[in-house]
Formats: C-alpha cells, structure tokens, sequence
C-alpha cells in the first residue's frame, strides 16, 4: 500500500538560465541531451522584470562569483573584483546578476551572512503550521502548486523499479542544467549536473532495474511547471505535480516536513527533527535530507545547522548558496 501526501509550497515561477560547461567533452554530452524550448536560444530571463533577456550568461559565471563574494564577505570585495572571478567586464557582471538575482550583489552578499541565517532560524515559523502567507509577498510574482508525494511499498522499493519505464530528459534552470526523470506519468528525479555528470548512470543509480529511455517531450510539462520560461504560455504551470519517491517510512517523514519550509526562510536540522515527532534523530534527519532525489522542489537546500552555517548540499555548496540568495532577494528583495 502506498503512502501519500499532499502538501502546498510555493513556487517562484522562473525562468531559464544556461548553462555551458567548461569541459567540452562534457559540454558536448549535455548538451547533445538537453531541450532548449522556445524563448531560450541559450539565453534566459529573469530577475524581477522577467520580461528582461540576457544572452550568453552562464550559471557558472554567478556561482563563480557568489562563491568569492562569500568567502571575501568580510573584505567587501569591489564589483570590479567579483567581475573578475566571472571572467566579465564589470558592466556586464551587474547588469547578468542584477537580471538573475534580482539585486545587487552587494544586497544579495546580505543574505548569505551568519548573521541572516541565525535571524531566519530564530524568526521561524513552527514548520507544523502552514502559515505560507507571511514573508512571501515579495515582488515576484508567487504561485502555489501542490505535490502529491507518494511512496513506494516495501515491495516496490526492494524490486528497484523492475518492469518500469523511466524516462527522462536534460534541462536548464537558473541553477544550472538539471535531469527530470518520470515514470508512469510521475516525477521520480530531479538532479543537477555538472560537467562530469552522466544522465543515465545517475538514473540507474536512483532506480537500478528501472529501463531507462532519454524521452524529453514525455517529461517537458514537468519541466514547464518547476523552471518555465517568462513569456511562453504555459497552461500546466498550476496543476499538480505527482511525485513517485523510493525511500523508508522515515526518509518520506523528513521529506514531506521539508514541503512546509517556506520560500526564502530556512529551517536547522533540529527543527525538522522536532517537527517529525523524533528530536533526537537529527543526525539521521541529516542523512536523508542529503539523500533526497527531487533537487529545489523538495527544498532540502532550506535546511541549514543549528549555528547558522549554511553547510553542504548533495548538489554543491556554492549551488545552495545560489539558492538561498536568489530565493531571500525574491522574497525581500
């Protein structure tokens, strides 16, 4: 019998952002994979004028920069030295971030700090209250979407996804290019990529007996409703999005309670424990949260230590640093 849930988050409604590989071999692997729908042309919009475009950005060339702007916080590094880590002049590094951002990288540098995370940790709401409204009213424009978890049974999660269909395709975010892979009409992974990645090897591993196709038309619509593009009509944007996840009773538990962290506010390891009835279990609480399968959407990149440190991310630091800014400028920006 299978365990389900449903729950509302919210969902900033973003659009595309390219991402190019320093490795070309890598480069080519991708890319030979990825969809590039209408409005992209390996450009993106962004930012809180979605309307605005920005050609040849990469979200290299902002993880670059976010991570020197964090680790020289202290230092207030000069736009001309963040400039200079995205390989850009510096006129065209303020007007790429400001685009993907949304602020400044100064203002953005804000929500990065100690001092925010520990403020965000102390002003949070209990996680078992659905209490969406409050700071989410920034100037994005937000949309509600709801996820239906559902979980395997013992005996579907030991089978592995035998005599099922995964099929998947390679996508672009503003975080980087991403794998969306769906069966039977649900989403089973989202994974971001990086240059080494290889798509397939990365979907078996998630479903080892599963029989693996690159069908990217069968998953677009998810990628349409997760990450759409600014200015193409989207009629899937504010219906469901089922989600199929193989993991144990517990790992659905830590899941599901991360749904309930608001965009733009984090939530420690303890709290999450707390909040699924086992406050002791923050250290296996950890564990799963670092095996979550469906990267942003099951926003485990929100859940930072209990000091205020941001600490790792199955999907890189300075990602999650990416996220974190990009969703507190969305919200207080």
């Amino acid at each position: 019998m299978s365990i389900t849930f449903k729950l509302s988050i919210s969902v900033n409604l973003v659009t595309q952002l390219t991402y190019k590989s320093s490795k070309q071999k890598s480069h080519e692997k991708l890319r030979k994979n990825r969809v590039f729908r209408q409005g992209d042309s390996g450009d993106f919009c962004s930012g809180k004028n979605a309307n605005t475009m920005t050609t040849n950005s990469t979200y290299q060339q902002i993880a670059r920069a976010i991570e020197h702007l964090t680790a020289t916080y202290q230092q207030q590094p000069s736009l001309s030295e963040l400039a200079r880590e995205a390989n850009l002049s510096e006129f065209h590094f303020q007007r790429l971030f400001t685009e993907w951002a949304g602020v400044s990288p100064k203002k953005f540098s804000q929500y990065l700090t100690l001092e925010h995370a520990k403020a965000q940790l102390r002003e949070g709401a209990a996680l078992s209250e659905a209490a969406y409204g409050s700071g989410l009213s920034g100037t994005g424009r937000l949309h509600d979407l709801f996820v239906s978890i559902e979980g395997v049974t013992p005996g579907q999660f030991k089978q592995a996804g035998s005599g099922l269909q995964l099929r998947y395709g390679v996508f672009d975010s503003p975080f980087g290019a991403y794998v969306l892979g769906v069966i039977n009409g649900k989403l089973a992974l989202l994974h971001f990529l990086d240059e080494a990645s290889e798509p397939e090897v990365i979907l078996k591993s998630a479903w080892p007996e599963a029989s693996v196709s690159h069908d990217p038309e069968a998953v677009q619509g998810f990628a349409d409703q997760i990450f759409p593009v600014a200015g193409v009509p989207n009629p899937v944007v504010n219906t469901p999005i089922p989600v199929l996840l193989r993991g144990s009773a517990f790992q659905l538990k830590v899941w599901e309670a991360l749904l309930k962290i608001p965009e733009g506010r984090l939530a420690s390891y303890d709290q999450i424990a707390d909040a699924i009835g086992q406050p002791m279990a923050s250290r296996a609480v950890g564990t799963a949260i670092g095996s979550n399968p469906i990267g942003y959407l099951i926003p485990c990149h929100r859940v930072i230590r209990k000091t205020g440190l941001f600490g790792g991310y199955r999907w890189g630091a300075e990602r999650k640093q990416a996220m974190l800014g990009w969703e507190a400028a969305r919200v207080n920006g």
